[in-house]
């Protein structure tokens, strides 16, 4: 008997070894997601919960920083390839260690140890896969600052069950001929299995996607497993690439707009208020006490896009004033009054403009 407690206390060791390795925080349940979730997916509720849980929107919970600070950490992981693929083996000590190499489970269990339990370890195979299709998506301003949810209809080719057999999952094998005593040659072939035969009826899908705020230019949508199929493997992945059109006041950088207000002379030079109309609808208040040049500029902090990973955080609108000079010839009287005003004296000066571009 004490073989078998040996080898069961040995188990239980490595179960507990293993557990270990994996110890820390569990950054899926963090971000609400299962490990399966593709990038999009933990992207999208890093996002959600970063407005539920930010800081300035709990600040009677003192727990508040807490929990946005782990919100922060599982998305640095999580949203990272190499990252993610680390603390999938090794939890959040292989993060602090860096890569141990490996999947410390199938290390013990797999013969590296010479334990001898035949391998877990499980030859990738590699999948046939349909084309990827991408389709361009034109996307107003507007939408990408406040969001919105946009129908397409999309045809997309099934596979139906048809008449007869068909050649399928054919593959490259080494076959062995002996030619004699002691005398053996290796040739490939190619060797194929026979599957039912289908065919691809075009079917009306109707997708929804969900324009984000703070969406930015070129950005992608993904729909998995929708787009080309391939008859012997998985189907590609459908992506939407955001385009955003041409808006008539506001220009897009980043998550900053800029737009120009024309004003009048006497504007320029007395001062005025106004009210710049905003993407959503609200007013946006301007007040000039002091002389405005052509080509001034201001700022307008938290007037600007709404942040694609932080939604409460926000860009800037910057204004650049012009002057609308009057037209026409002022009486002599009118031009002496008006040096009168400005107190300037007639000054000109040539200069390269264009230094410093």
């Amino acid at each position: 008997m004490a073989a078998p407690v040996t080898w069961l206390c040995l188990l239980a060791n490595l179960c507990l070894l293993f557990l270990h390795v994996l110890a820390g925080r569990d950054f899926y349940a963090v971000l609400g997601v299962s490990r399966s979730a593709d990038t999009y997916q933990i992207k999208r509720a890093y996002r959600k919960l970063a407005k539920e849980l930010h800081p300035d929107k709990n600040q009677d919970d003192p727990e508040a920083e807490a929990r946005f600070q782990n919100l922060g950490a599982a998305y640095e992981v999580l949203s990272d390839k190499e990252k993610r693929k680390i603390y999938d083996k090794h939890g959040e000590e292989g993060l602090k260690q860096g890569d141990m190499r490996g999947d410390p489970f199938t290390s013990f269990f797999g013969g590296d140890f010479g334990f001898g339990f035949g391998g877990v370890r499980e030859q990738d195979r590699e999948i046939p896969r349909g084309g990827d299709v991408v389709l361009d998506l034109d996307v107003t301003l507007e939408e990408l600052y406040n969001g919105n949810f946009v129908e397409v209809l999309r045809y997309k080719p099934v596979a139906k069950a048809a008449k007869g057999k068909r050649k399928c999952n054919c593959r490259t094998e080494m076959v062995t001929q002996q030619l004699g005593p002691g005398r053996f040659s290796m040739t490939q072939q190619q060797v194929c299995d026979e599957c039912p035969n289908i065919r691809f009826v075009p079917e009306e899908k109707l997708l929804e996607i969900e324009i984000e705020p703070g969406m930015r230019d070129d950005q992608e949508y993904p729909f998995v497993a929708e787009g080309e199929p391939h008859i012997d493997g998985e189907p590609g992945d459908l992506r939407f690439r955001i385009q955003q059109t041409k808006h008539a006041r506001f220009e897009r950088r980043g998550d900053d707009l800029y737009t120009n207000v024309t004003v009048t002379l006497a504007d320029a030079l007395t001062g005025f208020e106004m009210d710049i109309k905003h993407l959503d609808g609200h007013m946006v208040h301007i007040v000039r006490d002091k002389i405005t040049w052509p080509g001034a500029r201001m700022r307008k902090p938290m007037e600007g896009m709404p942040n694609y990973e932080n939604n409460n955080v926000k860009g800037s609108l910057y204004i650049t004033f012009d002057i609308d000079f009057p037209k026409g010839v002022l009486t002599e009287e009118d031009k002496k009054g008006i040096k009168e005003i400005l107190k300037q004296e007639s000054k000109q000066a040539v200069y390269n403009g264009l230094q410093g571009y």
